[in-house]
C-alpha cells in the first residue's frame, strides 16, 4: 500500500513538473534550477493536497462539532492568508533564494572537512531501515525536536515576543497553525533542518514527515469540540489537548499570571509532557488567547492583518532584546 501511495504521488508529481513548472522554469531563464523545481513541485504537490483535505474533511468537522461560535471571520481571512503562504511553497521559495545558500555553502564546507551524516534509521540494519520503521523512527524524533523548540518558544522572552503572534488568535480554528510571525517560522524551520542533516533522513521521506505533522497541526487547531479519550489522549495529541495550550491563563503560564511557560507543547505525541511534567489532561474548552490582549489586562495590539502583525512582531522582538 505504501508503495502505491509512494507510486501514484511520484505519478502525479511528474506529470505537474514536466506540465507546468519545468516550461515555467525554462521560460524565466532558471535552467540550472530544474532539479531544485522538481522538489518544489513536490511540496507545491504536498500543499495542494493539504489544503483539499482542510476544506473537504476538517472544515465539516468543525461546522459539525465547533467548541465555540464563530465571531471573527476577518481574522480566520487573515490566517488562511498565512496557511496559503505556506502551504502552496511560497514561503519556502523564499528561503530557497535567502537561506538555502548559506545552508548548503556550510554543509559544504562540513562535508569537505571530513564530519559526514549519521543515519538514524541505521541503528539496527535489516530493522529500522524498513520504510514504516525508519519513517516512525524519523517522525518521532523530529517531534522530540519539535517539544524542546516549542519549549524554548515559550520560555526566551525574545522569541515569546514573536511565538506571540501565534497565540494571539482569540478565534482558533484549522487554518490557526501557520500564524506565526516569519522569523519565528525561519527560526523553526533553520534547526529542523540542521537536524535533518546531521540525523540523515531521506528528502523524500522528510517531505512525507512535514505534510504529515501539518496535517495533524491543522487539525489539532481547529474549532472542534473533539478529545481522543483516557486512552487516546495520551497516545496523540487532540484538538482538546492543543486548544488547552493556547487557553488564557493556562495554555502559556506556567507560575501564575503573566509568566511564561505554559502546558501541552507536543507536536503529535503527548509522550513528552507527560515525561516531563507538562501535561494537562483536563477535559476542558476555555477561550483562547493571550491575557494581556483582555481590555481589564491593558488590550495589548497583535494586529489584525497579515502585514500589521508582522511589523507590531518585530517591534516586540526589538523591545525585549532593549
Amino acid at each position: 500500500m505504501i508503495d502505491f501511495l509512494t507510486n501514484l504521488f511520484s505519478d502525479a508529481q511528474q506529470w505537474l513538473f514536466e506540465a507546468l513548472v519545468q516550461p515555467l522554469v525554462f521560460g524565466l531563464g532558471f535552467g540550472g534550477w530544474v532539479e531544485d523545481a522538481y522538489t518544489a513541485t513536490g511540496w507545491l504537490l504536498v500543499g495542494v493536497l493539504q489544503l483539499v483535505v482542510l476544506v473537504a474533511v476538517f472544515g465539516p468537522l468543525q461546522r459539525w462539532r465547533p467548541a465555540e461560535p464563530v465571531h471573527d471571520r476577518a481574522a480566520i481571512r487573515t490566517d488562511v492568508l498565512y496557511t496559503l503562504i505556506h502551504r502552496l511553497g511560497l514561503f519556502r521559495l523564499a528561503l530557497f533564494f535567502t537561506l538555502d545558500p548559506l545552508m548548503d555553502e556550510m554543509f559544504g564546507a562540513l562535508r569537505v572537512a571530513g564530519m559526514g551524516t549519521w543515519h538514524l534509521d541505521a541503528l539496527w540494519p535489516g530493522v529500522t531501515d524498513q520504510p514504516v520503521l525508519s519513517f516512525a523512527l524519523y517522525l518521532v524524533a523530529f517531534d522530540f525536536l519539535g517539544y524542546w523548540v516549542h519549549r524554548g518558544q515559550h520560555h526566551f522572552n525574545w522569541w515569546w515576543s514573536l511565538h506571540a503572534l501565534h497565540h494571539s488568535q482569540r478565534q482558533m480554528t484549522l487554518w490557526s497553525d501557520n500564524r506565526n510571525h516569519l522569523l519565528d517560522d525561519v527560526l523553526g524551520d533553520v534547526i529542523v533542518v540542521l537536524a535533518a542533516q546531521l540525523i540523515g533522513v531521506a528528502p523524500g521521506q522528510f517531505i512525507a514527515i512535514v505534510a504529515f505533522t501539518q496535517l495533524s497541526e491543522s487539525l489539532q487547531h481547529a474549532n472542534l469540540r473533539l478529545w481522543f479519550g483516557k486512552v487516546g489522549e495520551r497516545l496523540w495529541v487532540s484538538p482538546r489537548f492543543h486548544r488547552l495550550h493556547h487557553s488564557i491563563g493556562l495554555g502559556h503560564e506556567s507560575a501564575g499570571k503573566n509568566t511564561l511557560g505554559g502546558h501541552n507543547f507536543g507536536i503529535l505525541l503527548p509522550w513528552w509532557d507527560m515525561l516531563f511534567g507538562t501535561a494537562n489532561f483536563e477535559l476542558r474548552y476555555d477561550p483562547t488567547g493571550i491575557r494581556d490582549q483582555l481590555a481589564e489586562e491593558g488590550g495589548r495590539d497583535y494586529g489584525r492583518g497579515f502585514w500589521r502583525q508582522q511589523w507590531l512582531g518585530v517591534r516586540r522582538l526589538w523591545g525585549s532584546l532593549r
